[in-house]
């Protein structure tokens, strides 16, 4: 069934982002004192009385700035009112009607029956005696409500599920999409990726590192399944990251990347990998990531007929441990290949859902054994028993012997490896652990 959608719209420093945050009851948009910190739209779903429905967070609007960000700002806002079934007009109780709100209840008057005035931050009944200020707008009565302390939000939410033209059952809601995290260092162009995958200007693309500074969620569909493209903050170094906006736009890559399935790494085609990528990786990879590279900027590299191949070597050189992940070169520029992204998605999550049946995985295991048997350096007896497969997403294998302590890294590393080449799992994690007769089960090192 179809989710209304509901936008936040409003000057900049009224609170949007904070009742954006009160409304879908966590933290996903960031907020801070400095004005202008929300600059691309952001969804969430949020549930009132067993209902559902879309809340979309915007940059705040500036009507008549020249600054370019400013345009960006505005254009995503008006995107959020086009494709919007409700619309939240946010101003400040404590400030009054500023000439801002003037120019945007102007902009926003063409849609006034779809508008709903809502003034923030009454954090007591003096504000509400003094609403009348804001019926020089021409939208109506202002709801009072006060998004940081809570004050009166369910009476507004009662008032916004009684005006959108439908909802879902909470209950009803079953979420098969596959979450994907696009990250890598800042300006490497992963939101210029997400937009030519999703086939719209969704998300504000500049020169200027740090510009995403919110992790957006995009759904789309390929192929009949759902994708969650998950545009993320760039990671920087930790000695340059400064408290405040940037240090929680850090803090909302490494949430996205926990709560993916899938992550595409984007490398710099023109730097290579450095050691912020290395740092990058490696924490998808200890959290069980399926994982694809992207190498974007591959318009600007000369080639011959190695090229791609001597850029493979230098890449797994450097990331040794995702060797199992597949690599795509792309331009978002020129459009090179970036619908091959979408396809290694499909392709590395059905790989992270396979299962290897129990009659096949041993036959594999006896062979396995008798290419090259356990040993261990006390020189007591190791032996495996048989293997099953415990789980999916990541594939997880469960392996029973004498003793697990007998069973040695290296040992370890060649189960894995061999795992790897007859099964393949490409571009997935996968997990090995080893149980003895009287032991809990320990992961193997991968």
């Amino acid at each position: 069934m179809y989710k209304s959608v509901v936008a936040i719209v409003g000057r900049p420093n009224v609170g949007k982002s904070t009742l954006f945050n009160r409304l879908c009851r966590k933290r996903s948009a960031i907020v801070d004192f400095e004005s202008g910190v929300t600059r691309d739209r952001k969804y969430e779903d949020v549930e009132w009385n067993n209902k559902l429905f879309t809340i979309v967070d915007t940059g705040g609007i500036i009507v008549g700035s020249d600054e370019k960000l400013d345009h960006e700002i505005r254009y995503q806002a008006e995107i959020a009112i086009q494709e919007s079934d409700l619309i939240l007009f946010v101003v400040d109780a404590h400030t009054g009607t500023t000439d801002l709100d003037l120019e945007l209840g102007r902009l926003l008057f063409p849609h006034r029956e779809k508008v709903i005035l809502v003034a923030n931050k009454v954090d007591n009944e003096k504000f509400e005696m003094e609403l009348y200020d804001f019926l020089q707008l021409g939208l109506g009565d202002a709801i009072p409500i006060s998004a940081a302390q809570g004050r009166n939000i369910g009476n507004f939410l009662d008032v916004v599920l009684n005006s959108v033209p439908s909802t879902v059952d909470f209950d009803e809601t079953e979420d098969e999409s596959i979450p994907v995290a696009i990250i890598g260092k800042p300006n490497v162009g992963k939101s210029s990726i997400t937009n030519r995958l999703i086939g719209e200007n969704s998300l504000i693309v500049d020169d200027v590192p740090g510009t995403t500074r919110d992790s957006i969620d995009t759904n789309i569909k390929y192929h009949n399944k759902k994708i969650v493209l998950i545009d993320t903050a760039g990671l920087r170094k930790k000695r340059r990251i400064k408290y405040g906006v940037e240090y929680f736009s850090s803090m909302r890559t490494i949430d996205s990347i926990d709560r993916s399935q899938v992550v595409i790494l984007v490398i710099d085609a023109i730097e290579k990998v450095s050691t912020q990528d290395q740092k990058i990786a490696s924490y998808a990879f200890r959290k069980n990531k399926n994982i694809v590279l992207v190498v974007n900027k591959w318009d600007l590299i000369e080639k011959d007929s190695h090229t791609m191949s001597k850029f493979k070597r230098e890449i797994f050189e450097r990331l040794p441990f995702l060797t199992f992940a597949p690599i795509v070169f792309t331009s978002a520029l020129i459009n090179q290949r970036i619908f091959k992204i979408l396809d290694l998605i499909l392709a590395v999550d059905e790989e992270s859902r396979k299962r290897i049946p129990t009659s096949q995985i041993n036959k594999w295991l006896e062979k396995t054994i008798i290419k090259f048997r356990p040993s261990h350096a006390s020189g007591k007896h190791a032996k495996i028993y048989y293997c099953t497969q415990q789980g999916i997403q990541p594939p997880t294998f469960l392996f029973y012997c004498n003793n697990r302590k007998l069973i040695s890294e290296n040992y370890k590393r060649y189960l894995h490896n061999q795992i790897r080449k007859d099964f393949k799992f490409t571009g997935a994690t996968i997990r090995l652990f080893y149980r003895g007769r009287k032991d809990d089960a320990e992961q193997s090192n991968e």
